[in-house]
């Protein structure tokens, strides 16, 4: 999906829409963020001499997932300011 095409998408929705729409889609990375830090702490507890090597993996993961909120409140601020 080309840029402008979801450009026009996202313009023809009501504003209001989609602030409940972005505001639905930060629960998921939400979620996953709690998962991935809630496994971190587990495996640290778990095997202390790992923790380094689970601190990166998390960190890795947890950037991976706040992409998705990013991308949701890019497209928020794209059919807000196409209304």
């Amino acid at each position: 999906m080309t840029t402008e095409v979801l450009a026009q998408a996202a313009g023809s929705i009501n504003p209001g829409l989609a602030a409940i729409g972005y505001g639905l889609g930060a629960i998921g990375p939400g979620i996953g963020v709690g998962l991935i830090f809630a496994a971190v702490i587990n495996g640290t507890a778990r095997q202390p001499e790992a923790q380094g090597k689970l601190q990166t993996l998390g960190y890795t993961t947890f950037v991976l997932v706040e992409v998705l909120a990013l991308i949701g409140i890019v497209i928020y601020f794209i059919a807000s300011a196409a209304a």
